[in-house]
């Protein structure tokens, strides 16, 4: 596995799987008992070493709502079906460990994974406490920094410019201002210390259930096949237009395809995917569709009426340009 990630601790509030060879634990009954389980409902992470690339699966209640992956250069935010699909049902290498850990972490974990940090001013030493500190005090400092010293991670969460809350890797004895200042120890600073640092950190973002991304394929799919059906032969080139078009606004539009490409994975929630697909079926209804009489209003309705309930709930109705009795 790659060195950079090879040693990556993170901070817990709870261990519910030590570190242990990916070969003893099977990876989809985890998250199952995690799901159904009610002592095992926590939110957490679910972080693991495969020979080529490191993952990190986020639980909240028990439900996988997110994921990132580090290729050894750097992270990146992964659809989570496509992150398990990464691990193999027999895996003869790799470790993995489950660990509990409340949602103000999980969110400082996955931004400080998924978003740029925030630059330092050139003649700052980030590194040295007595340039670090006074810095952030003199500048009232509202967000994230990040402490990564010998494969412990660890995070402080300011506001105006002072410490109000810290996760931290390591050991647990000592007060907070004890185990931060122990960070900068002369002999730690010796070695590689990187501190990063970000705005506040929004909520951990959740991402659209597998079975919402498949409905919403499938949906396009039909509708295409249809609009084919009634004569409009294009139809397949008008939504891959159209998405083309649209992806720039709605990003999720890159996990669909109209003109045979692979589809690639869909990382967003639900309701950035649910705003995108309805912009997309509204552009290609407006433009491929018989707008005479109630040929749209007609169409939607039969291809959406086996899965109503759950296009119901993610709102795309709502956002259509014809309503649906």
């Amino acid at each position: 596995m790659p060195a950079t990630v090879a040693g990556l601790r993170y901070p817990h509030t709870r261990v519910l799987l030590p570190r242990t060879r990916l070969a003893y634990v099977h990876l989809r009954n985890l998250l199952t008992d995690a799901k159904r389980d009610r002592g095992a409902r926590v939110s957490g992470y679910v972080a693991i070493w495969l020979p080529e690339e490191f993952l990190v699966l986020y639980l909240q209640q028990g439900e996988l709502v997110n994921a990132c992956t580090h290729n050894g250069k750097e992270f990146q935010p992964l659809a989570i079906g496509a992150a398990v699909e990464k691990v193999p049902g027999e895996p003869e290498y790799g470790e993995i460990c489950f660990h509990e850990a409340g949602d103000e972490q999980l969110s400082c974990m996955y931004a400080s994974q998924a978003t740029p940090a925030v630059p330092w001013p050139a003649e700052l030493r980030s590194t040295d406490p007595k340039a670090l500190f006074p810095y952030l005090m003199a500048t009232t400092f509202d967000g994230l920094v990040e402490i990564a010293a010998e494969g412990e991670v660890n995070y402080l969460l300011f506001r105006h410019g002072s410490v109000h809350t810290a996760y931290l890797s390591g050991a647990q004895t000592g007060t907070m201002i004890e185990r931060v200042s122990r960070l900068f120890d002369r002999d730690r600073r010796a070695l590689h210390v990187s501190v990063r640092r970000w705005g506040v950190a929004e909520p951990l973002p959740v991402q659209a259930a597998t079975g919402l991304v498949q409905a919403y394929r499938d949906l396009g799919t039909s509708l295409v096949l249809r609009l084919v059906a009634n004569g409009r032969e294009s139809a397949p080139a008008i939504a891959e237009h159209a998405r083309q078009t649209l992806v720039k606004t709605h990003p999720s539009l890159e996990g669909f395809s109209f003109n045979g490409r692979p589809p690639r994975a869909v990382v967003a929630d639900a309701e950035a995917l649910t705003a995108a697909i309805a912009a997309l079926i509204n552009e290609v209804l407006w433009t491929a569709s018989d707008q005479e009489g109630h040929g749209p209003e007609a169409m939607l309705r039969e291809l959406t009426w086996e899965r109503r309930h759950l296009f119901q709930s993610a709102g795309l109705f709502d956002q259509l340009s014809w309503k649906l009795a």
